[in-house]
């Protein structure tokens, strides 16, 4: 009877070597496609205004060990993962033009892959949901539906898709006062700065992607406006933050969240400068992270507020 025939050492070895890559591969694009440093950020920033806005600040273990906040923030998190999956799903084409380095779907997972791990992760959040209360089910099942018809149709219309992503960005800080309604307006001001900075930084983004946008039929505002205009656009809107900000502050007669806030107007004044002189997809790159950067530092007043 004929051996099967065996590989040589070294063929087994290269086989191996492959098959390793190929599963360092696929875990790295999927940690990437989920964006998990970002869905750590949300959950740390849930539950730092879990502890220092609604408090009472004394009880930090038990709103660590608390069930219903572990659920609240464990569906917050597959939902937003969710929504990475399908934003990436429908923007594949747009992505190799304006971000080749950062295609997942397609490279290292299949769309059908992508497709069934984008269901099962919102049949998650909205059943935890459920488990801590039918309003957080509700609030669980409008942002699902919001951020499917945003990646398949609003992120390619002027202004619309940048209210969606800013206004569930806000939404992922008031939905803890549905369940725990202590100290609501101090979570609704930082819901609405984490709001202003989020719509900022979707509209500098547009910028910055503005050539792969055109290219499959995206109507941006700085498609439609020019990059002019759009920059005239985030300077009202930039004032209008300001104003709204210290108009609720001081509506709390919090002076201390004044005096945090007027520091944050010296990277806000930065940001502001630089998008004068901005004209390369660099320079709105750079701003996006300065972007970025203000909402930590937002984030970050928590801890004396």
């Amino acid at each position: 009877m004929l051996e099967p025939a065996k590989l040589p050492p070294t063929n087994r070895m290269n086989v191996s070597a492959r098959s390793k890559a190929r599963i360092r591969d696929y875990i790295a694009g999927s940690v990437r496609l989920v964006r998990m440093t970002n869905l750590v950020i949300v959950a740390l920033t849930q539950y730092l205004t879990r502890i220092l806005l609604i408090g009472p600040k004394e009880n930090w273990k038990q709103i660590i060990t608390d069930y219903d906040m572990f659920f609240l923030s464990l569906s917050t998190v597959f939902i937003a993962a969710a929504g990475y999956i399908i934003n990436d799903y429908f923007d594949i084409k747009i992505d190799i033009v304006n971000k080749p380095e950062r295609v997942v779907v397609g490279r290292y997972l299949k769309r059908r892959w992508a497709m069934g791990a984008h269901q099962v992760f919102n049949v998650l959040g909205a059943a935890l949901g459920m488990v801590v209360s039918p309003w957080i089910f509700l609030v669980n099942v409008f942002s699902i539906t919001l951020l499917w018809f945003y990646s398949e149709r609003f992120k390619r219309l002027p202004f619309i898709g940048n209210f969606i992503v800013s206004l569930l960005t806000g939404l992922s800080l008031l939905i803890l006062t549905v369940h725990y309604p202590a100290n609501r307006h101090l979570v609704l001001i930082y819901a609405i700065f984490s709001f202003f900075i989020s719509l900022i930084r979707e509209v500098v983004k547009d910028m910055e992607d503005i050539r792969g946008d055109a290219a499959h039929g995206c109507r941006t505002l700085p498609i439609i406006w020019g990059i002019r205009r759009t920059k005239t656009f985030l300077y009202i809107v930039v004032g209008f933050f300001v104003v709204v900000l210290f108009s609720m502050a001081s509506a709390l007669e919090n002076r201390l969240l004044l005096i945090l806030f007027f520091m944050l107007l010296l990277p806000l004044g930065w940001l502001t400068f630089r998008l004068t002189k901005a004209d390369t997809k660099k320079d709105f790159r750079k701003i996006s992270s300065i972007s970025k950067i203000i909402m930590l530092l937002g984030l970050m007043t928590m801890l004396v507020a």
